[in-house]
């Protein structure tokens, strides 16, 4: 196991049992000391419930809910604990069914013999039909891979997916499919998911990773957020910059001057009816050029995926509405 492997695990861990103690927190608050109606605290060492005005110990005995084993390091704790990992909504069965290994090795690295890999082969494959019994659970792991391979090629983090996947789930739930494909619908919901999370895509980048065609995605979005009353607030360009300075290898100071570039040309409606996304190009092509840092309208076009043209067009209108503020 590596070591980000115990990294990820450890905090698992230790988020899990900063949500107890916090549990038994609000447990405690609730509770009034019956002698002098003080606050009661839990003593989890010695398993009692007592009163920090009085001292009067109110309940004793508490069941611990603590592994019955003692470790030292981080390390035998991680070697100790049999917790499995998390629950999740990116699996298609929350993850709690059992995975066979596709390498036929037993747990030493030796490889199995001829008849152990015929066995492991059978099990596999029954493995795999009872982890999906019917057409929507197959539905339901087809638009997982979908959305999982599209966070993946579009760099999104794990909350964007995890939030695709619930509201792939609500739309299977709500009968939104027929008559739908299952790219489409999973698609439309990866671009929702990242726009809900503050990292959004723009609708040709989403089209370039998707199987399907941008008009049908556009079509099943507003059909998905329509039907689910999901609550998608209209793309800000200031989202898009972070990452298109960063792929540009842009300082923060430019990053900055084109979020400023941006607030100003808000007051003054110049966004209104324009692209998101071509005004953040040309916010951080004119953030560039201002901050003296060498780019092309050529390297900015590429990265936002937007003509040039849209970048001169966009580039105007902003140093026009700077100009009218600082007149």
């Amino acid at each position: 196991m590596s070591d980000n492997t115990f990294t990820t695990t450890r905090q698992r861990r230790t988020t899990r049992t900063q949500e107890n103690e916090q549990e038994t927190e609000k447990e405690s608050e609730g509770l009034q000391c019956p002698e002098c109606s003080g606050h009661v605290i839990t003593d989890e060492g010695h398993g009692e419930t007592v009163c920090s005005d009085c001292g009067l110990v109110i309940t004793e005995d508490s069941v611990d809910r603590g592994p019955e084993w003692r470790a030292f390091d981080a390390r035998e704790k991680d070697q100790k604990s049999r917790v499995g990992a998390p629950t999740t909504n990116t699996m298609h069965d929350k993850g709690l069914s059992t995975n066979i290994d596709w390498r036929n090795k037993d747990a030493y690295g030796r490889s199995l013999g001829a008849r152990q890999r015929q066995k492991m082969q059978r099990l596999r494959k029954w493995n795999e039909r009872f982890r999906t019994r019917d057409s929507k659970e197959r539905n339901l792991k087809q638009a997982l891979g979908e959305i999982d391979r599209m966070s993946s090629a579009l760099g999104l983090p794990d909350n964007v997916r995890e939030t695709a996947s619930v509201i792939y789930r609500r739309a299977l739930e709500e009968d939104l499919l027929p008559g739908r494909s299952i790219e489409g619908v999973s698609t439309s919901c990866v671009y929702a998911a990242a726009r809900m999370a503050g990292v959004p895509r723009s609708l040709d980048e989403i089209a370039d990773v998707s199987r399907v065609e941008k008009s049908e995605i556009a079509r099943t979005y507003r059909y998905v957020v329509r039907e689910l009353s999901l609550e998608v607030r209209p793309a800000d360009p200031e989202q898009y910059v972070p990452r298109f300075a960063s792929s540009l290898d842009l300082s923060e100071e430019s990053e900055m001057r084109a979020k400023q570039l941006l607030k100003n040309a808000k007051e003054q409606g110049v966004h209104s009816g324009k692209s998101p996304v071509g005004l953040a190009a040309a916010a951080v092509y004119a953030a560039a050029l201002l901050t003296n840092e060498k780019t092309t309208q050529a390297a900015v076009s590429e990265v936002a995926d937007i003509s040039e043209v849209t970048i001169r067009n966009r580039y105007h209108e902003l140093l026009e509405a700077e100009e009218e503020i600082l007149a």
